[in-house]
């Protein structure tokens, strides 16, 4: 149980937090939120001793054990994986070292009737049964069962942990905190290091874990799932709702318009009785009223609006050029590093228009794709192939190796902008939230949040048709994403999205690609179909099967429909239509301009008749196969 009262945190004339009084419960599973900079990391430092507030007090009960998970931290990189997950039953190999001891004592002492020995045998009762507490189940079995639940396979466990991402290693540090049993978790952004599989189970373990629980995090889905009670940060002031986020999300709504009528309301009361006071102030007749509203008006208990930060993401795409109808594909592609292939037998056509998630444990390979997708790699085996007049912009996960450390926010923008739009780079910067001396601020001193946004802002810049984004929701807060999910409904171009923000997906792709087992398996349907399969799913890979009533199935099933069949064989005959004009019209694009090249560098020698006659049957040619192309594609 954990009290926190009158606390404030100031500094250079700044409040933080002002004067907040909170108390967490035994068992209480809170949901704490408010915008990024608002306070909550803060507060949770605070409560655990690592930050120390301005003024006010923090009572915790007498041996209360508290787990805290960062948003970053140090990692060890000596042991294994199980190694370093053993550490969490430090504490209960020290008390088995003791009773060891108390035993060995016992049986070379001969005084059973002193005091010293009836106190060991009461200690050593006293440490057999908090044994008997903790170790429920041997601690190795209790230690594979929470690795395998966050991701981890069991050959995996005795790989050294300087072989691991940060993420991974930010998994160990997580199933250590959970294994070692706290009374209360203090939990900053968990599942930013997740895959939807062991979020769920995350999610199961957090509902069924008997301790109080403080969570922050931007997914929805997460909140709901799990927390009870919300508590919302905002400009320094602390709002308790005793409701899970959505229906907080509702309460607050409310709250602020009635908050806003009352304000309204009172102002028109005060503003009429203001008048009177000044009309009849000098007038005798008048004088006993003039002063009874003068008294109401002192003794008057005003109404505050609470202010509320506004400040979001403002995105609008530029309109997608037309591309090929087939944006990306991939025939029998074997994918990988040298001799490492990581996925293999990859077959995936993404269409024109579609809008695509990308899903699986990390290290499954997803970004391997993205990188083949944008160029960066190629494949070891087979084809992978960009359509016709595909222009894609991509939004890497990695921003600190890809922005310039040495650049401004403005200049990151001016030095790739052309055109008319190096005119409103000021207006897209403040779009995303860089405004005043922000857009001044070195690239290096920005933080995760900001360092993504100016990633973003980067693709508003060029209309592309084809968007690649792997985890853009990492470092926005709720009230942003939602911003920029509705961007990503609104544009008309293809997208491909890795997330394991299922709030996020829900309604904003209609495909899904599992990457699993050094295979890629197409889905049709959304997020919740998709999630609906894998908890059908046993924990180890079963053969897929169709999940009738909720639309899941794997793509390449064959039909058991005639007329199915027919359909398929139209569209499939269609496509390689559209792909046999798609290649003739670049062979002719390619003709035009070697022309137009002969042409500008003509000599006396040149045909100049001939050229432009070539030129101008090469262009009509190309016009009707566009004209074909437009029809049959659309």
């Amino acid at each position: 149980m954990i009290t926190i009262n009158n606390l404030t945190l100031s500094w250079g004339g700044f409040t933080l937090l002002d004067d907040i009084n909170f108390h967490i419960g035994d068992n209480e599973k809170i949901g704490l939120v408010g915008k990024n900079g608002a306070g909550k990391s803060t507060l949770l430092k605070i409560i655990l001793g690592i930050q120390q507030p301005t003024s006010g007090k923090i009572t915790t009960t007498k041996g209360e054990k508290i787990g805290y998970l960062p948003q970053q931290m140090e990692h060890s990189k000596e042991n294994s994986v199980i190694e370093e997950t053993l550490k969490a039953f430090d504490s209960l190999f020290e008390i088995h070292k003791k009773i060891e001891e108390i035993n060995l004592q016992l049986t070379e002492r001969t005084d059973y009737e002193s005091d010293s020995y009836s106190k060991l045998i009461i200690e050593l009762n006293n440490l057999t049964d908090k044994v008997n507490i903790m170790e429920s189940e041997p601690p190795l079995s209790q230690a594979e069962k929470v690795l395998c639940g966050l991701g981890f396979k069991k050959e995996e466990f005795n790989r050294p942990t300087s072989t691991l991402s940060q993420g991974w290693n930010m998994r160990i540090e997580l199933a250590k905190i959970l294994l070692s049993k706290p009374d209360t978790l203090l939990l900053d952004e968990p599942t930013n290091h997740l895959d939807i599989e062991s979020i769920q189970w995350f999610e199961n373990y957090l509902k069924s874990y008997k301790g109080a629980v403080i969570l922050i995090s931007h997914d929805r889905k997460f909140l709901d799932n799990i927390t009870k009670r919300t508590v919302e940060i905002m400009l320094g002031k602390l709002y308790d709702y005793k409701v899970p986020y959505s229906t907080y999300k509702e309460l607050r709504s409310e709250r602020m318009e009635q908050q806003r009528a009352a304000f309204e309301n009172q102002q028109k009361m005060i503003e009429k009785t203001e008048e009177f006071i000044e009309r009849f102030r000098y007038k005798a007749t008048k004088s006993n009223q003039v002063q009874s509203r003068i008294k109401q008006l002192d003794k008057l208990e005003r109404i505050t609006i609470d202010l509320e930060d506004n400040s979001a993401l403002s995105v609008k795409f530029p309109p997608a050029p037309r591309s090929g109808q087939v944006v990306f594909k991939a025939d029998d592609a074997k994918i990988g590093y040298g001799e490492k292939v990581i996925i293999d037998k990859v077959n995936m056509v993404i269409d024109r228009g579609e809008k695509v998630a990308f899903l699986g444990r990390n290290g499954e390979g997803k970004t391997t794709l993205i990188k083949i997708l944008t160029k960066q790699l190629s494949p070891l085996d087979g084809k992978c192939e960009i359509g016709y007049n595909v222009e894609l912009g991509y939004y890497a996960q990695n921003q600190d190796d890809i922005l310039d450390k040495n650049d401004t926010v403005f200049s990151t923008l001016d030095k790739i902008a052309v055109g008319d739009i190096r005119t409103k780079l000021r207006d897209i910067l403040g779009g995303f939230l860089f405004k005043g001396e922000d857009i001044d601020k070195k690239v290096s001193v920005l933080s995760g949040g900001e360092r993504a946004r100016l990633a973003m802002a980067k693709l508003i810049l060029k209309p592309y048709n084809l968007l690649v984004l792997d985890e853009p929701t990492n470092h926005m807060d709720i009230k942003s994403k939602d911003i920029l999910k509705q961007a990503l409904k609104n544009y008309d171009g293809t997208l491909v999205i890795v997330s394991h923000d299922r709030d996020f997906l829900d309604n904003l792709v209609d495909k899904v690609y599992e990457f699993k087992s050094g295979r890629v398996k197409e889905f049709l349907g959304g997020i919740e179909p998709y999630l609906d399969y894998l908890k059908k799913r046993e924990i180890d890979f079963t053969p897929i099967k169709e999940v009738k009533d909720k639309g899941v199935k794997v793509v390449n099933e064959v039909s058991k429909h005639p007329e199915n069949k027919i359909i398929r064989e139209e569209n499939r005959k269609k496509k390689k239509d559209v792909e046999k004009l798609e290649n003739q019209i670049a062979e002719l694009d390619y003709k035009l301009s070697e022309i137009e090249l002969k042409l500008s560098n003509n000599s006396p020698d040149t045909d100049i008749e001939k050229l432009s006659n070539d030129y101008l049957k090469t262009k009509e040619n190309r016009d009707k196969l566009m004209e074909e192309w437009v029809l049959l594609s659309s």
